[in-house]
């Protein structure tokens, strides 16, 4: 279902997971909420050493991670900071939760508005995607990516706009976005994420 290009550094995990309802109809219980808070109790916490990790695994390639095109956890940490980091829906904070903690970017996918078979790898010169419902784009060019039958459409930055979860979606694939200089903490991350998301009902499925 998913095959990953050689990376000297990456160390990703996925999964994917069955919610018992469609997402718009099943919101995220309280306790789930309340790990958006950065100072939320929790198995793991980052730090610069993650952080540092984390982008010189995305350097590989060419990209820059930096600016507004830095990881996607580093904005999770200065939005939980200034209280703005709200519900969206069970998948996408579970993800926010686990990314907030561990410090590793996660991306999360409709499997049912993707298209397999799934690839992870570089993105080439011109790539691009749009990212939000008002058509910004992202210019992909040297960063690592999830890819499906039609292109790239998730990375650690920002996730593709035509494969973010909705009201509709009941299965997700998830791509975590770690590093081997970090040890087992992608393993570790990936444990507590299945333990929320069970918790919340839904099935996971770790991909081989």
């Amino acid at each position: 279902m998913l095959t990953v290009d050689p990376h000297p550094s990456l160390d990703t995990l996925s999964f994917t997971t069955v919610f018992p309802a469609s997402l718009g109809a099943s919101p995220s219980p309280e306790w789930l909420v309340a790990l958006l808070k950065s100072d939320a109790s929790a198995p793991l916490s980052s730090d610069d050493t993650v952080r540092g990790a984390v982008r010189d695994m995305l350097r590989h390639g060419g990209y820059k991670p930096t600016g507004r095109g830095k990881p996607a956890s580093e904005y999770l940490v200065r939005a939980a900071g200034d209280g703005s980091l709200g519900s969206i829906n069970t998948a996408v904070d579970a993800c926010n939760a686990v990314s907030l903690h561990s410090g590793l970017p996660i991306s999360v996918v409709d499997l049912d508005r993707a298209t397999q078979p799934f690839r992870v790898g570089i993105a080439p010169e011109g790539a691009q995607y749009v990212f939000n419902a008002s058509g910004q784009s992202i210019d992909l060019a040297g960063l690592l990516c999830l890819f499906d039958a039609e292109g790239p459409c998730a990375n650690a930055v920002k996730d593709a706009q035509r494969t973010k979860t909705n009201a509709d979606t009941r299965r997700t694939l998830t791509v975590l976005w770690g590093a081997k200089a970090l040890g087992d903490r992608t393993a570790r991350a990936f444990a507590w994420y299945r333990e929320l998301l069970e918790r919340a009902g839904a099935t996971v499925e770790r991909l081989p």
